[in-house]
């Protein structure tokens, strides 16, 4: 799965680059750039390794999936939710700047939210979306062990 996920994220962000977004975020963060607010260590590679490893599906975002504080964040939970996934561990990195920052080092990545499934680093809103798109993310939760709900909303449909 490691190959397969690094080359279809760096494929998936070439091409987000020449798209516009097909939504627009309801709520954007007002957060200053990164390294404003609380000082601090922040967690270890290995701290941070352990949370994204904790569950199959792992997501830190702004916010809480019952109420999240930007539209990017937003956008994840309501793809994962159209795909029936609820079970996954969420951490809000409003709460902890050094969390914030500490994910930001360790997946490489500068923006937030970011979505791990099986303790790797699938990529943020716009590659999830294109995940959700392409079909892509039913086969990766397949590998998971988890079943899309679109899978079956799609057979329902086919029988009507």
């Amino acid at each position: 799965m490691n190959g397969s996920l690094c080359r279809l994220r760096a494929a998936l962000w070439r091409s987000a680059a020449s798209r516009p977004l097909l939504f627009t975020p309801r709520y954007l963060s007002q957060g200053g750039a990164a390294g404003d607010g609380a000082g601090g260590a922040g967690p270890s590679e290995e701290e941070v390794g352990r949370l994204v490893r904790a569950h199959p599906v792992v997501v830190f975002m702004k916010g809480t999936p019952a109420q999240p504080q930007c539209g990017f964040s937003n956008a994840v939970v309501q793809i994962l939710r159209l795909h029936g996934v609820t079970d996954y561990h969420s951490y809000d990195v409003l709460q902890d700047h050094n969390l914030r920052q500490g994910i930001k080092n360790y997946s490489n990545w500068p923006t937030i939210p970011q979505v791990f499934l099986n303790g790797e680093f699938v990529g943020g809103c716009d590659i999830l979306l294109q995940m959700h798109q392409s079909g892509d993310l039913v086969e990766e939760l397949k590998k998971l062990g988890i079943r899309s709900a679109l899978l079956d909303s799609e057979k329902d449909h086919g029988k009507k």
